[in-house]
């Protein structure tokens, strides 16, 4: 008789010993996290917890060689790069600002502001501040950065001593003398070298291992072998962004565009080549059953039509016709480009490449179609925040560094001297290297509103007018200067300038 019961299937010793298990808990008993289970789509996708240097030293070299390419032939990837340095460092370079105090007072000791102001001006001008003698101080900004964003890192070399005036100058180095290769542990009293880079047991830099000559041209020299020399990390400024604790060495800053900026370039090569073959109206002769056997196929060849003429066509001009060989039929061949979804299949490859770079569409593919102004403001206000943080970032990597070394070296020669014409002490080193880094700042296309927003901001006592000059990007303390000095001016001259504030009142009663 049939019962209700379930059937049980019985599992015999072996079974029950050597049978296979679900290694899959129960839907009610899962523990792991949805992404990490080495199932369904993600089942090829696993991935390994390399450290930052072991990704380094196989993928660094491929990385960086892939992204000069993009630098020299991909039209976005160059757009990137002037963006780095029109962004970060501007048109004039960081600007430097002294906050030298008084010996007595937390006045501005503003003789020695100035002073130090105009021999460091004097030091970043073309063929001073370079060991070479061809760059200014702002295209040694620029070239680091766009350096650093091409290559993941940059190196500048500290020359003490160097013939100039000031005692002191800068030396831009490839980091490809900073070889990848060159490892090794710590033993026998040594310091563990990663990737070129020598290590303390506090993971410190305690020097660098730079090739004597760069390895991309060998042929040109006739040195033999991998010449290496150390250098003190004093003498060194190994610039780069770090992802990852541990992290000795950078990576490109467009690593994770590289795929979409190829692809989107081979796309667009192959819908031109497409597009132009389509403009052409190319076609192709194909024979007939009329025509005659022994009569091989045209093949661009000439062929005699038995009149002492040529019927072949391989080339037509516009507004004539032309009669076939017998026993051929012509078929046109017209590939369907541009195509319709060209533009948008474009925009949307650039807005992923754009997310991966850090940067705004708009800004990397020139296109402010359907864009109106309260949406770009909301976009470029993200955008400049990113590029104010990579302005520090860049302060603390590098001009700092530079401008300690800068004011010691020129006290000890003397070379900062007053109107007067006496050099400042070099005693007081500590108090003259108070100093701020101004990075550029932007202009709005309605800077009417900003302005007003200012100036409710200082009647409310919320901001101050140095603050309002910070984020215009200029020092205050000379914005004060000028003013004094083109009053002084307009008095002398018997010239008297409403203020604003009293232009919009006479304006206001006259309207009354």
């Amino acid at each position: 008789m049939p019962t209700n019961q379930p059937t049980v299937q019985k599992r015999g010793f072996f079974s029950r010993m050597f049978g296979k298990k679900s290694t899959e808990p129960k839907s009610g008993n899962r523990r792991s996290f949805a992404g990490a289970r080495p199932f369904g789509s993600l089942k090829s996708w696993q991935p390994q917890n390399w450290s930052a240097d072991a990704l380094a030293r196989t993928d660094l070299d491929k990385l960086r060689a892939r992204a000069r390419s993009l630098a020299r032939d991909n039209d976005y990837m160059r757009k990137f790069l002037q963006m780095v340095e029109n962004n970060i460092v501007g048109r004039e370079g960081f600007s430097l600002q002294m906050r030298v105090p008084m010996d007595t007072s937390d006045k501005p000791d503003t003789l020695a502001n100035r002073a130090i102001e105009t021999a460091f001006y004097r030091w970043t001008r073309r063929g001073v501040c370079d060991v070479t003698g061809t760059l200014s101080f702002a295209d040694v900004q620029r070239l680091l950065l766009r350096s650093v964003a091409r290559d993941g890192e940059a190196l500048v070399r500290h020359i003490g001593g160097f013939d100039n005036g000031y005692g002191y100058a800068v030396q831009v180095l490839d980091i490809d003398r900073l070889d990848t290769d060159y490892n090794r542990p710590a033993q026998y009293g040594q310091n563990a070298v990663r990737m070129g880079v020598e290590l303390n047991e506090y993971s410190r830099p305690v020097a660098y291992w730079l090739r004597t000559t760069h390895p991309g041209e060998s042929h040109l020299t006739a040195q033999v072998g991998n010449l290496r020399e150390r250098v003190p990390a004093s003498e060194i400024s190994h610039i780069y962004l770090r992802d990852r604790p541990e992290q000795r060495r950078g990576f490109p800053w467009v690593a994770s565009a590289i795929i979409g900026l190829q692809n989107l370039g081979g796309y667009q090569e192959a819908a031109i080549i497409a597009a132009r073959i389509g403009a052409s109206k190319m076609g192709f002769f194909k024979q007939t059953e009329e025509a005659d056997n022994f009569l091989p196929p045209i093949d661009g060849q000439e062929q005699d039509n038995g009149r002492g003429g040529v019927d072949l066509i391989d080339s037509a001009e516009p507004g004539t016709f032309h009669e076939l060989p017998q026993g051929y039929d012509f078929t046109p061949f017209n590939p369907d480009y541009p195509h319709a979804n060209y533009d948008a299949f474009v925009k949307a490859s650039l807005r992923g490449i754009a997310s991966g770079m850090g940067v705004a569409y708009h800004s990397l593919a020139n296109d402010l179609e359907g864009v109106n102004f309260s949406s770009i403001r909301s976009g470029t206000l993200e955008e400049r925040d990113a590029w104010m943080a990579l302005q520090n970032w860049f302060t603390e990597a590098f001009l700092y560094d530079v401008f300690d070394r800068w004011i010691a070296a020129a006290l000890l020669k003397g070379a900062i001297k007053t109107a007067s014409g006496n050099a400042l002490p070099a005693a007081k080193l500590d108090k003259f290297r108070n100093h701020q880094w101004q990075g550029r700042r932007w202009a709005w296309v309605d800077p009417l509103k900003d302005i007003n927003a200012h100036k409710e901001a200082v009647a409310l006592s919320v901001k101050s007018r140095r603050a309002i000059a910070d984020e215009l990007g200029v020092d205050f303390d000379d914005v004060v200067a000028q003013i004094e000095q083109e009053n002084q001016l307009l008095a002398e001259k018997g010239i008297s300038v409403q203020r604003p504030s009293e232009t919009l009142t006479q304006e206001n009663q006259d309207d009354e």
